[in-house]
C-alpha cells in the first residue's frame, strides 16, 4: 500500500463547493504536477467532487480529508477515496480507517497523541494545525525522540515556508491551500490553478 506521504510533495486541500468544478480543477492539478489531491468533507458536494474525480482523472490519487467520523470514513472510500486524512483522532475514528483498506493519516499536534499513535502500530500522521502547533521547531523538536514517526504538516503551510517543512527528515510532505485562490476556482481559471501547481511541484527539487 503506497505512502501518502510519498505520492507528491504537496497535498492541495481542497474544499469544493459545487462538484462541477471537480474535474477541471483536479486535471489543473495533476497536470501541474500535483496527483495528490485530498477534498475536505466539509461541504455538500465533497463526496460528489470525489466521486467525480476518481471516475474522470484517472491520473489523480483523490483522497478525503477533515475525517472525523467512522461513517465519514465509509462514505469516502465507497465514493472512491484512495487516502484518508483527519484533523484529530479518537479510538474508533482509527479503528475505522486502518478497516478502511486505503491507508490513511490520523491528524496529531500534541506529543502524547504521537506516541499513542506509535503504540497502536501507525508512524505516519497528520500534523495539523502546524503553524499554530509550533511549526517547524516543534517537529524537529520530535525528530530526536520519535524518529520513527513521519509527518505530513498542514496549516497555514505557504510557499514560502513549505520548503523548510520539506527538509525536515520527518516530514514526506506538506498539505495547503496556497496554489487554490478561491477567485481563480470561482472564474474556472485552471490555467492559474496549473501554473500555481506547477510551482508547489517544483519544490520536490528545493530540498
Amino acid at each position: 500500500m503506497t505512502s501518502v506521504l510519498d505520492l507528491a510533495p504537496v497535498v492541495p486541500v481542497v474544499v469544493i463547493e459545487d462538484a462541477a468544478d471537480a474535474v477541471p480543477l483536479a486535471r489543473a492539478l495533476v497536470a501541474g504536477g500535483l496527483p495528490a489531491i485530498e477534498v475536505t468533507l466539509r461541504t455538500p458536494a465533497a463526496l460528489d467532487a470525489i466521486r467525480a474525480i476518481a471516475a474522470e482523472v484517472p491520473d489523480a490519487a483523490v483522497g478525503a480529508g477533515t475525517v472525523i467520523s467512522p461513517e465519514g470514513a465509509d462514505a469516502a472510500v465507497s465514493a472512491g477515496a484512495r487516502f484518508l486524512v483527519s484533523p484529530g483522532w479518537t479510538e474508533r475514528l482509527l479503528d475505522a480507517m486502518k478497516a478502511s483498506g486505503v491507508p490513511f493519516l490520523p491528524g496529531v499536534s500534541t506529543t502524547s497523541e504521537v506516541v499513542a499513535l506509535l503504540e497502536r502500530g501507525v508512524s505516519e500522521m497528520k500534523f495539523f494545525p502546524a503553524e499554530p502547533s509550533g511549526g517547524t521547531a516543534y517537529l524537529k523538536s520530535l525528530a530526536g525522540p520519535l524518529p520513527q514517526a513521519r509527518f505530513c504538516p498542514t496549516g497555514g503551510i505557504s510557499l514560502a515556508s513549505a520548503p523548510s517543512y520539506l527538509a525536515l527528515p520527518n516530514v514526506g510532505c506538506v498539505g495547503g491551500t496556497w496554489m487554490l485562490p478561491p477567485a481563480a476556482i470561482a472564474a474556472g481559471d485552471w490555467a492559474r490553478v496549473q501554473s500555481l501547481a506547477a510551482e508547489a511541484s517544483a519544490l520536490r527539487d528545493r530540498v
